[in-house]
This record gives structure tokens, sequence and C-alpha cells, in this order.
């Protein structure tokens, strides 16, 4: 059963409008680093202990540097948000330095296998993950009036980090968004028939700012929930977007019936958008804007991914002579 301590930071992060990932993401580092700790509340560990826990995640559990950085995050969101005891800047710990892995990147031909293979339903989003380079949440978070069809470009409000940006909207998909907000609009029609329904989540200060906007198309997701639900912050009834997890099983199962043997998850499409725009002569700096990278060192990844194998280095095999080969067909 969970602590009464672990619930409260749970509901904490629940009225902030948390991604489910990151709270469950920051309750197992909150929980791992109790436990580490011997049981003991945070409230009685200094900041020693932090940097205990954390150069033991890098010591003893080798653990990546964005693992080890997700670690820290939800320390330090504990410590300033619940224990209203923040953590300095100066924390000294040993970081890990295990090396990043390359991002796995599907070819053109496979994505076209992958969306060929898509349910109708979910291709929209599935095409926006990769015809646009979002995160998944971002497609799900995506309002009606994100979509500026003039400039055929999307808008991402507050993403990552607390990021806005603006990223490219493929002209493939003007007409499928056209109709998908046909279809919130029928939701919508339907919704404000039903007096209990208090129309859609807005943050704070524009649902201060503007008192009507919860019952406008604009403020409505792009791709609403097929039933209504309760809002655990306000306990009112909404329409929310799809769950995340409709959109990973598409991809999974899309993948597997396209036949791509590689391990595909929905940011495996944002990796390839992102490959692909270099490989087509982008530069880098404008696939940096598209993806949203502060640094573009992150962005430079995607450079080390195209320079593998043939684009990278001939391999010594190809200079030798065939003649001097035996064929594959011939070995028994």
């Amino acid at each position: 059963m969970k602590s009464p301590f672990l619930s409260m930071i749970q509901e904490h992060m629940y009225t902030q409008r948390y991604a489910k990932s990151t709270i469950s993401c920051y309750l197992y580092w909150i929980t791992a680093f109790i436990r580490f700790h011997n049981l003991l509340h945070p409230k009685t560990l200094d900041e020693e202990a932090v940097e205990q826990f954390l150069s033991h995640l890098a010591n003893q559990q080798n653990v990546a540097a964005n693992t080890q950085a997700q670690a820290l995050n939800a320390l330090v969101y504990m410590y300033k948000e619940i224990i209203k005891q923040p953590l300095s800047l100066s924390l000294k710990f040993n970081k890990s330095h295990r090396q990043q892995k390359l991002p796995i990147v599907l070819t053109e031909r496979e994505i076209a296998a992958l969306l060929t293979h898509c349910p109708h339903q979910h291709l929209l989003a599935v095409s926006l993950l990769y015809g646009s380079g979002l995160r998944l949440m971002e497609v799900l978070r995506l309002r009606v009036q994100d979509i500026d069809f003039d400039y055929h470009c999307i808008r991402i409000w507050q993403s990552k980090g607390g990021k806005s940006r603006v990223v490219t909207l493929a002209a493939h998909l003007i007409e499928p968004l056209h109709q998908q907000i046909k279809v919130v609009s029928a939701y919508l029609q339907r919704d404000i028939q039903n007096k209990q329904y208090a129309g859609v989540w807005l943050p704070h200060k524009l649902r201060d700012k503007y008192k009507s906007a919860n019952k406008q198309l604009g403020w409505h997701y792009l791709l609403p929930s097929h039933k209504l639900s309760i809002d655990p912050e306000t306990q009112q009834l909404r329409r929310h977007h799809l769950d995340p997890r409709q959109i990973q099983r598409a991809v999974k199962t899309s993948a597997k019936r396209g036949k791509i043997t590689k391990p595909v998850t929905p940011h495996t499409l944002r990796h390839s958008f992102a490959t692909h725009l270099l490989q087509n002569g982008a530069d880098i700096r404008t696939v940096q804007a598209q993806l949203g990278h502060t640094d573009v060192r992150t962005t430079q990844i995607y450079t080390h991914v195209i320079q593998q194998g043939a684009q990278g280095v001939t391999s010594p095999l190809s200079k030798i002579a065939t003649d001097q080969i035996t064929p594959f067909s011939k070995v028994k």
C-alpha cells in the first residue's frame, strides 16, 4: 500500500497537471531514495543524503546520465514543492558517464509500412508523431486552434521544460485534420447538451482570463477521448484527450503487422523524423528548432546515426574483388 507521503505527492502533481508518466517516474525515484536511506522520511535527510543517493546510482547502479538526471529532477521537485526546502545548485555527486545509446531509426520504407498497417482511428495521431516530429504527449495535448492551416504549421505550447515552439505541418495531413475537427465539433455539440458538462480543462490563468473558453471549439482537444470522465482536480465532468496507451499499442501493433523487426515506440517516429530531415539536407539548427532542443548537442546525436555504415565508413570488405571471395550461395 502506498504511503500517505507518496499519495500526497501524487495528488499534488496531479493537480498541477503533470503527465501520468512523469508522476510515475518521480514517485519511483522518490521511493528508491527513501529505501536507500532505510525508510527515513526525506524531511530528516539533508543534501549530503541526496548526493550519496545520486552517486550510488552512478557508481553501483551504473545508470545512464539521463536516468540519473530523472532521479535528480524528482528529488528537486520533492524538496521544493512538498518539503519546502529547495536543494542548492551546488550539489556534489559523481555524475554518470555511461554513454548515451544511439536512437533507433526507421527507414522511409519502414515508416510507410507502419502507416499502411496503422488502425484508421489512430492514423492521424501516428502520422503527426512522424510528420511533425512530436512527442506523444505533445500530440495528445494539441487543441483545435493549435493547427495553423494558413501557414502549414502547428503551435506547441508549454512542452518539455516549459518551452513553446512552432513545427511543420505536412500538407498530406490538412484534409484529415479538417475532418478530425468536424469530429471534435460534433462531440462538443453533443456535450453542451449535457447540463453536467463543465467544458474542456484549461490551465488556471487561462481559466480565469477566458471565462467561456472551456466550451469553445478552438480550446478543445484535437484528439478527444470517446467518453466523458471526471476531472480529478475539480471533480467536474469533462472530455479529456486520448489515453497515450492507445497510441503506444497502435504503434507497436502496426510495426508488427508491417513486419518491422526493430523495437518501435512512438518516440522512434520522432527520432526518424529528425534523422530523415538531416538526410534530406536540412540544417542541424533547423532540426534543433523543430524538435525543441535547448542545446544543439542533443540534436547532434542524429548526425551520428546517419554517419554509421555506408554513409560514414566504407567496409574494407567492399574493396576486395568479388572473384577473391567465395559466394555465399556456394558455401555449404
